[in-house]
Order: C-alpha cells, then structure tokens, then sequence
C-alpha cells in the first residue's frame, strides 16, 4: 500500500531517520504532505527553512530561556512522552506546581487557537503565556533578549536563519513556532487501517471503532485527522470547577469549565488525562464518559449515561490505544 509514492514501511523508516537527524529524511518529513492531514499553511511572516527549523529545536529544549536557567520548553513538553511530561500538573520555575497539565504539542500546526480556554490564535504569542507565567519560567522578555544577544553561537545562528544582527522576541518567537509546526503524529496502526486499508487493528479494536463512531458517541467532538474538533467543552468533570476555562475570556456563566477538546493521539503516553491530569487511566477517562460526568450546569448535552457494557468499555480502550503511533517521531 502506497502514501503518496511512500509505503507504510518506507514512511516508518522515514520517520526512525528523521529521530535520527538525518537531514533529508527529516526535511521530507516535516514538509509533507502529511497523512489524512491539510497542508500546513505557514504565516507568511514565519516561513520554515532547515537553518529556522534547527534555531527553534535550540532555543526549544534550552533551560537558558526560563529566568534561572532550569527549565526549557522541553522540561514540560518531552518527546518520549508524545511532548508531555507524565505529571498531573506540570512543574515549572523554582519547583511551582503549574494550573493545568501539560497538553501534548503534535499537530500544533493544524490548531486554530490555543490554551484550554483557546484564547491566543498564533503560536508565536502563545508562548508568552509560559515564557511570562511567574508559575513556568518566569522569564523577563526584554532580559532575555539581552542574554541572547550576548550568545555568540546564537547570534551566528539567528543571522543564518533570519538574515538579522540582533536577535529580538520577533524572530525568537518565530523559530521555536517554526519547530514546532514540525511536530507531526499521524502513523499509528489506526492511520495504517483508516487511510491505507491495511489489516492493522484487531478485532477488539475494530469494535471500539465502531462504538467510537456510534453507540459512544466519541466522534461527535473527536473527529478529522487530529481526532479532535477544537471546540470548547464542559464534559461534567467537575461539580465545582477551580479551572473556569472558557469563562475566563466570556465571563458568561454558561462557559464554566468548558475547555478545548483535545487530540486522542498517542494516549498510551500522554497519561495522566484531561485539563487537570485528574483522572489517570485510560479505563477511568471511559468510565467517566459511559457515567456522563458529573452534573454540572454548563455540562455538554453531549455527555450522558452510555450503557456501555465491560466488554465494550474493554473495547473502545482498545481502539484509543490504536490511535498513538508506532514509532514516535522524536526530534531533539
């Protein structure tokens, strides 16, 4: 079976290559075109060339961004764990638990808006958000300009990716964006069978699948090639909500605890679950959806009582499994 002239097996080993950092392959990768997915429509004030790309890789996983020199982009976003960090609540500057955790960063070029309330449209202002958060990396912006300017291998490397002397926040901004438009999931087993036709899922899973589209109703909010349609829900997590969400922007009671609804990509490494990290299986986030949440006047009428039986909550377990890829395409 062929993906654009790339077999499942080639693509897989496209991908090991790129983990690697072998520059052809790993350019191939991050131009595309991606499986099931849009072409990346890059702003065009923020256009990617390698020399751009491999600048945000840098700046991405460098502590030297935060106020003290601890943390990075990458302490909270590993790319072991899908670009999570395996914590209920992330752990930023000084030891401070964070409010929310960590949202996976695969496919953040195809995002229409971002944090959970989705209140910041572009990726290069939404990491002023932690750069600035006194939780996170309590960076100073106009002092770390000035320590990078004072970083010689950076200055070489921003007048290679940017043409410029002087390095400022626009151009910072823009590179580590560029990287992470680069960060692509779409080559699980489900991919294989969804868009290839191969025979990849089991039985189980193929049950899942269709209570997943059906009986479940999961494909309501999960759906298109990121398993996710970005609208803001409350699902009935909570009776009584410390994270307001969407209400944070509207003020409008009616938005209480509606967050953005995530990517079910790569759930096997993503855990703990939702916008707190509250629940911490796979088999409790079914339980509460087959519950249909807690009774919280905002709650979606998406959400109600499922009837789902133990075999098919085994069932579409399976299925979201399915859904994380099986070589991870790390880039560090």
């Amino acid at each position: 079976m062929q993906w654009w002239g790339v077999s499942w097996a080639n693509l897989l080993a496209i991908i090991v290559a790129a983990c690697s950092g072998e520059k052809d392959d790993a350019t191939a990768l991050w131009r595309g075109p991606h499986l099931g997915f849009p072409v990346v429509h890059y702003p065009a004030d923020a256009l990617p060339s390698e020399e751009r790309v491999a600048l945000g890789r840098k700046l991405f996983f460098d502590p030297g961004l935060s106020i003290d020199s601890t943390v990075s982009c990458g302490t909270c976003h590993k790319p072991e764990l899908a670009f999570t960090d395996g914590l209920e609540k992330s752990i930023g500057h000084a030891g401070q638990t964070t409010a929310r955790n960590a949202p996976t960063l695969f496919n953040v070029a195809w995002h229409p808006y971002f944090f959970k309330e989705g209140g910041n449209p572009r990726l290069e202002s939404q990491m002023l958000g932690p750069l600035e958060n006194p939780e996170e990396m309590a960076t100073n912006v106009p002092m770390l300009i000035d320590r990078i300017n004072a970083h010689s291998e950076y200055r070489k490397l921003f007048k290679k990716a940017y043409g410029v002397d002087t390095v400022d926040f626009y151009h910072l901004s823009r590179a580590i964006a560029t990287y992470e438009r680069t960060l692509v999931s779409g080559f699980s087993r489900w991919d294989a069978w969804y868009y290839l036709s191969e025979k990849s899922l089991t039985e189980d899973e193929l049950s899942g699948w269709r209570l997943f589209t059906g009986k479940a109703g999961c494909i309501s909010c999960h759906n298109g090639p990121d398993l996710t349609d970005y609208s803001l829900q409350n699902i009935g997590l909570h009776e009584k909500y410390e994270d307001v969400g969407l209400f944070r922007r509207t003020r409008d009671s009616a938005d209480i605890g509606k967050m953005k609804t995530p990517t079910l990509r790569n759930l096997i490494y993503t855990a703990p679950y939702m916008h707190d990290g509250s629940v911490l299986t796979l088999e409790s986030v079914v339980e509460h959806y087959n519950s249909g949440g807690k009774n919280h006047p905002a709650r979606s009428p998406l959400i109600r009582p499922l009837m789902l039986t133990d075999e098919e909550k085994s069932q579409l377990v399976a299925i979201l499994k399915a859904f994380s890829d099986t070589v991870m395409p790390v880039r560090k």
